[in-house]
């Protein structure tokens, strides 16, 4: 049974066990009524032959409150698009998959980029982003969620969840966070949150002067979770970062725009099970080490838009209260994980300890000695002011390459 305990400065939302999903998800479809839910697949090519999109796809079949789902395929030639029109053709509620890769898609976004009004980098910010301007194009009210396509052990009553405190009439919440436990195959996982983010901040927060943003990134129990849910006019205004820093970057984002009080996380799962990335200990731009320096420097940048000046001797010393606090963490992570009957490899920790470490040194170098600016994604808001029409050009593109391609 989960804890009712508040920490922080965001509301949480726990699971106490004592309602049935039949009965949430009944009350969900009531309110969804008024309050349209759109749900939006980031997926790649190679997910389609993942274990989990058959059980996503089967689930979301039985959901009825969602009103539309759009699929944004990415590194797929034709006829992995064409595959992929087939696997969610078994979805009976209005979906559509954007072919990000295809020809017309792409056309646009080169005409786009041309004037800086869209992503240079490829990844999942730039997914999300094209799914926003297709949402914009198709619905301008209503809820998205946001979830990933490999989840192992998803169910309908993850999505029932995380959609409730935005539908439901009595609420003032336009940002909802997931939450879960990372537990598979009896292991405890989630090493960037518990080994690098969790630390970093409380880093942050023993050497800097007091912060509201670092009281309210250290508010959430899973930062780095995919699954989130807001408004459609919160998204509309939401500029994405194309790395591995997305997660923390829309944290900043909703921060910087919303009160504290109209955000909250969500306990959406008991365990939570989905692929498992390498260490990358050989390479910087690989694994979890490119993913912690890129979480590291989006932490630093939403930090240097508060106002905060770092410097050299600032990361000297977030560095080395780093490592004395993630050792510390350590204890507690491995006596959590005796008391549940859990494994957890102490040396693999202290080996990933170690690379975040300089993960860390590295992304405070880049912050300090170079142009480190990180593009954002321009809201689509801003691409209209330049190309009125860019919204229906890009609802065309998808539905045109579903027309020439499709069963």
């Amino acid at each position: 049974m989960s804890d009712f305990f508040q920490n922080g400065i965001v509301t949480t939302l726990h699971d106490l066990d004592s309602r049935k999903a039949f009965d949430l998800e009944q009350e969900v479809a009531r309110h969804a009524v008024h309050q349209p839910i759109t749900l939006v697949l980031p997926c790649l090519i190679s997910e389609l032959e993942g274990a989990a999109i058959g059980r996503i796809i089967d689930t979301l079949a039985t959901v009825s409150y969602v009103d539309h789902i759009i699929i944004g395929l990415d590194r797929a030639d034709q006829s992995g698009y064409q595959r992929a029109l087939r696997v969610f053709a078994r979805l009976p509620q209005s979906h559509q998959v954007i072919w990000n890769d295809g020809p017309r898609i792409q056309q646009l976004l080169d005409t786009l980029r041309l004037e800086g009004l869209a992503p240079q980098e490829r990844g999942k910010g730039q997914n999300l982003w094209i799914c926003f301007g297709l949402l914009q194009a198709r619905s301008p009210k209503g809820v998205v969620a946001i979830h990933d396509c490999d989840i192992i052990n998803y169910s309908s009553r993850l999505l029932a969840r995380l959609v409730y405190p935005l539908v439901h009439p009595a609420t003032s919440y336009v940002f909802a966070k997931g939450y879960y436990a990372r537990i598979s195959e009896n292991v405890l996982y989630g090493r960037v949150s518990r080994l690098f983010v969790t630390p970093l901040l409380r880093a942050l927060k023993r050497s800097l002067p007091p912060s509201r943003y670092l009281d309210y990134l250290d508010s959430f129990r899973y930062p780095l979770a995919g699954e989130c849910a807001m408004h459609v006019d919160v998204a509309r205004r939401l500029h994405l970062t194309t790395d591995w820093g997305l997660e923390v970057g829309t944290l900043s984002e909703v921060f910087r725009d919303h009160s504290t009080r109209q955000i909250c996380q969500i306990d959406i799962a008991d365990t939570y099970d989905h692929k498992h990335q390498s260490l990358g200990k050989s390479s910087p731009d690989a694994g979890l080490n490119r993913m912690a320096r890129d979480i590291a420097m989006s932490v630093l940048q939403g930090l240097a838009a508060q106002g905060q000046i770092l410097d050299k001797g600032h990361i000297r010393t977030v560095v080395t209260a780093y490592q004395r606090i993630v050792l510390d963490l350590m204890d507690s992570y491995e006596n959590d994980a005796a008391i549940n009957g859990l494994m957890i490899d102490r040396s693999g920790e202290l080996s990933a300890a170690s690379v975040f470490a300089e993960a860390l040194n590295e992304a405070g170098r880049r912050f300090v000695e170079e142009d480190c600016h990180r593009t954002l994604t321009p809201i689509w808001d801003e691409v209209m002011r330049s190309y009125p029409d860019i919204l229906v050009r890009l609802a065309n593109a998808v539905n045109e390459d579903e027309k020439e391609f499709g069963l």
